[in-house]
């Protein structure tokens, strides 16, 4: 009898959970859908009528803008999966390394270290001189180096990192050790697997990083060949405003300039959604630690 009554409390328990959770859900991914279709309105409905998940007379004015150069839209995608791509892997490699190192007792300045990193997100040298070692001391300009290694660093990531790592037992570091093993074999075989869900996280927050930066390209790249997706996107924006207001006093000219914003979300959007679906295991998990650790 109880277990019958457990199991009917249960499936109670359960069925409104999931209502609360497809509530939940929908109340989620309402604003996303409500963005594909107002890309897809023209711009008369969006102004006179407002948002709306089903336009009354669908229109692809604002893609067809983005798209009319669709070699330039290819080669800058495959420009920023590039720079997102490698980019991440190699910021998380460089920066647990680095965590691993300043997490070590056996390091002798291992404080100092740690206290150069912190130091440098408390103070800058400024706008000017930021620019002038880029440019003139590193010689970074118009290539894709500077695209890759800009964003690289995130002191508070190596932070982060070092305290997932400190909760390593150190008995597992000193039995292999005991068996040979160097510290660069320690890190690639024992310590990077054990800090999967962390690099998940802060893997997923680097790659949106490289994914929308446009700053970098717009201060130090020159070369279209080169543009990222974000970038290019901004000088369509731009282009679209100017010739707005040029044209302001022509009642007839028509510039889709909300559906155009809309229309670029989407695309720039689009392919980073899926990255979360990969990473959402690890990324959950990491942050369910960082929350028990804290």
């Amino acid at each position: 009898m109880r277990r019958l009554k457990a199991a009917k409390d249960e499936l109670v328990f359960q069925f409104f959970g999931y209502i609360i959770l497809g509530v939940i859900g929908f109340i989620t991914i309402f604003p996303f859908l409500v963005l594909i279709g107002s890309s897809f309105a023209s711009e008369k409905e969006i102004i006179t009528q407002g948002y709306t998940v089903l336009p009354r007379r669908p229109a692809c004015e604002a893609y067809g803008m983005i798209l009319r150069n669709p070699q330039k839209i290819i080669r800058a995608y495959g420009v920023t999966i590039f720079i997102t791509g490698a980019g991440t892997i190699a910021a998380l490699f460089i920066s647990a390394m680095t965590a691993y190192v300043i997490s070590r007792k056996t390091v002798k300045y291992r404080n100092v270290l740690a206290f150069f990193l912190y130091f440098t997100t408390l103070f800058n040298g400024g706008l000017a001189p930021y620019y002038i070692v880029v440019s003139n001391v590193y010689h970074l300009r118009n290539s894709l180096l500077v695209l890759l290694l800009v964003p690289m660093f995130n002191v508070f990531y190596i932070l982060i990192l070092r305290n997932f790592i400190r909760a390593i037992p150190e008995s597992l570091v000193e039995s292999a050790q005991i068996e040979g093993a160097g510290d660069f074999y320690i890190f690639i075989r024992i310590i990077l697997p054990l800090t999967k869900p962390a690099l998940a996280s802060i893997g997923l927050f680097t790659a949106l990083f490289y994914w929308n930066d446009w700053w970098t390209a717009m201060m130090f790249v020159d070369t279209e060949a080169i543009y990222p997706l974000q970038y290019v996107l901004y000088q369509i924006l731009s282009s679209v405003n100017v010739a707005a207001y040029m044209v302001n006093n022509i009642p007839s000219f028509n510039m889709p300039k909300e559906t155009l914003k809309l229309a670029m979300t989407v695309v720039s959007t689009g392919p980073v959604i899926f990255l979360y679906v990969f990473a959402q295991k690890y990324f959950v998990k990491g942050v369910t630690l960082g929350a028990v650790k804290g």
